[in-house]
């Protein structure tokens, strides 16, 4: 019998403002890190006499948010490195992501890499979570096997 464990967790985010470790250890919130696609790999399309094609699009963009806890230091390091980016075009979206399971070989690698905003900012009567948002240009995907 397999088991999943987000201690099996390792990722980091690799800019021109350095490596910041996002993985197991980083204060993550429940929610964990998500790697998620922007669009549909096909479009179908139907014509009007019921034939149909498929377009294979090569695009590979996507998002990667990275939910921590409101206390975790990993906040004050991911807003540093927004800060420092955003002050010149050059800094900005040339952040690389690395995200693997350890126990199962499931590894995602994205590239280009740039903060979608600043998470919102909450200070209510118990602690929440802060979603740090990437868009990605180029997300590649292997998952493993338990």
């Amino acid at each position: 019998m397999a088991t999943y464990s987000f201690m099996d967790v390792s990722a980091s985010m690799t800019g021109p403002t350095g490596v910041i470790d996002l993985g197991y250890g980083s204060a993550n919130a429940e929610e964990g890190i998500v790697v998620a696609m922007t669009e549909a790999k096909n479009t179908m399309t139907i014509g009007a006499d019921g034939e149909g094609m498929h377009s294979l699009s090569p695009r590979k963009s996507g998002t990667i948010t990275i939910n921590l806890l409101k206390d975790s230091p990993v906040n004050k390091k991911l807003m540093l490195a927004y800060n420092a980016q955003s002050q010149s075009s050059s800094l900005w979206g040339n952040n690389v992501f690395v995200i693997r399971n350890h126990a199962s070989g499931d590894i995602a690698t994205a590239r280009g890499g740039a903060f979608q905003k600043l998470p919102d900012w909450q200070n209510a009567h118990v602690g929440n979570t802060v979603a740090w948002v990437f868009d990605c240009i180029k997300i590649d995907e292997l998952l493993g096997e338990f």
